[in-house]
């Protein structure tokens, strides 16, 4: 009896083992094609790097950092010697932070206030006014510019439809050459870029404790600063540092309403290269700029991955 009922025994040992190594040969098959994959995702990655890439980004942002790095005498820092030690520098970077932080905090505070207005109080036509603005991103700012000029210029039909209507020698309006053109120009064209991560942001709240706080008697203005602030803040945050870097780079904006007194880092690199033919000292300004941007940059991209941290958290 003891030997017929061996092989019985055995069975069950025999069948767990054929399992095992079924399993064993899925994983081994499993971690084969996860490592085909992994290597033509690295293949798909050194080709974008050296056919896109290569000559679109990388080539020519090396190029440009040889370039402010070349001198008379070979590699050098004579170019940034020369950006830096230009007396007119300190005037131009002055002029640069201080029309940033004018456009770019106005129209962050715009872009706040209009997303608040069209998530909290909608309106008629509250949906297509969203879509309007978000279809106004898609426009060369240098269109909003000529807009304005064509409305508020001195020789605008703003002007002088309130020349006339006053009876007025000469059109009213005359400030668009200038600091109040360039930064009302950027205020309208770039405020439109802050509400929509604005309005994300306001999507993800939860709608419960803003009553839960009315409901405790709260105001409008301390529920707006003790509840929705805190809570959407990395939107709100993501939106105005946004604002802030394509507030920094503009150019088409300052070209058409800056005057000659008007002159910015853009405008500054743009008549050394172009018209100083200092090609060196253009370079050494657009390194000093790009590493400006890419720390706004970098800044927006901590900012946002802690928004869509805090959205996966709410969720």
């Amino acid at each position: 009896m003891s030997s017929l009922s061996t092989p019985e025994a055995s069975n069950p040992l025999s069948a767990s083992e054929a399992a095992d190594a079924r399993r064993s040969a899925s994983a081994a098959l499993h971690r084969a094609a996860v490592k085909r994959r992994e290597r033509a995702a690295q293949w798909h990655l050194l080709f974008i790097a050296v056919v896109v890439l290569g000559p679109l980004v990388i080539y020519p942002l090396v190029r440009l950092v040889l370039l402010s790095l070349s001198g008379p005498h070979g590699i050098g820092l004579q170019a940034y010697a020369a950006f830096f030690g230009n007396p007119e520098t300190r005037g131009v970077i002055g002029t640069t932070l201080w029309i940033l932080f004018a456009s770019a905090g106005l129209a962050s505070l715009l872009g706040v206030a209009l997303a608040s207005l069209l998530f909290f109080k909608p309106f008629p036509g509250a949906r297509m006014v969203t879509r309007f603005l978000e279809l106004f991103v898609a426009f060369p700012s240098f269109l909003v510019a000529f807009t304005l000029i064509f409305l508020y210029g001195s020789q605008g039909s703003v002007s002088i439809g309130l020349q006339r209507l006053f009876h007025l020698e000469a059109p009213p309006l005359d400030f668009l050459f200038g600091v109040g053109g360039v930064i009302l120009a950027e205020v309208v064209f770039y405020a439109p870029f802050v509400v929509r991560p604005t309005l994300a942001s306001f999507a993800t709240l939860d709608m419960r404790l803003i009553e839960a706080a009315r409901s405790l008697g709260a105001s409008g203005w301390m529920v707006a600063f003790k509840v929705i602030v805190p809570l959407a803040w990395p939107g709100i945050a993501a939106g105005t540092i946004l604002c802030f870097l394509l507030t920094l780079n503009e150019f088409g904006i300052l070209l058409v309403l800056g005057s000659a007194h008007l002159i910015t880092l853009p405008v500054a690199i743009y008549s050394s290269a172009t018209v100083d033919l200092d090609l060196p000292t253009a370079a050494a300004g657009a390194v000093v700029m790009l590493i400006m941007s890419l720390s706004l940059y970098a800044l927006y991209r901590q900012v946002n991955r802690r928004k869509v941290k805090g959205a996966g958290h709410g969720r």
